[in-house]
């Protein structure tokens, strides 16, 4: 398995975060999209999507990966 990469466009660092997020407007309840992000990134993903009032949740890639 390789090592995940930041979803920031341009950005080729290995991920430490998901950022798991849903557009209540097209995505039900259950539906969750999720993005990999590097330290340097997870505050401004995290923000770019509270901006736009999505549902969003942050945590480390290693426990990310057990639920």
């Amino acid at each position: 398995m390789t090592a995940p990469i930041c979803s920031r466009a341009g950005c080729r660092d290995a991920a430490a975060w998901l950022v798991r997020w849903r557009n209540p407007r097209i995505h039900s309840a259950d539906r969750r999209k999720v993005w990999s992000a590097c330290d340097a990134h997870v505050g401004y993903l995290r923000d770019y999507l509270a901006a736009r009032d999505f549902p969003v949740e942050v945590v480390a890639y290693e426990s990310g990966l057990a639920s």
